[in-house]
């Protein structure tokens, strides 16, 4: 899924115009780039958690001269995958999820709580 068809779906599923869709997406994007620049982790419950690895200076070589070449130290994102993301992916598509109209604002990664009725 690319981020325009992220955006697509978001206005359908909505009922957002694609400008407002697209606002959205961009926030949340931004407020996460953000929080990754500062070194804060990022932790979405059901979905993954994104840190910030850091990564010491070392040789390496320029693949196609074979040159010895010093690659700097550098900070990556580094995304763990939730289990309950990883539990949905592992059991393959179905053929219609009961979830694909859920509304954005009252969307949760965790079922719903079983009536104690």
């Amino acid at each position: 899924m690319t981020k325009s068809e992220l955006i697509e779906a978001l206005a359908e599923r909505n009922h957002f115009t694609k400008t407002r869709a697209e606002q959205v997406v961009n926030c949340v994007f931004d407020t996460m780039i953000h929080a990754l620049e500062k070194g804060e982790g990022i932790e979405i419950r059901g979905f993954g958690s994104f840190t910030v690895r850091n990564y010491k200076s070392y040789g390496g070589r320029n693949p196609r001269t074979g040159e010895a070449v010093k690659v700097p130290e550098k900070r990556l994102p580094f995304f763990k995958v939730g289990k309950e993301l990883r539990d949905l992916v592992n059991e393959g598509p179905k053929a219609k999820r009961d979830d694909d109209s859920v509304d954005i604002a009252t969307w949760s990664a965790a079922p719903p709580a079983p009536d104690k009725s």
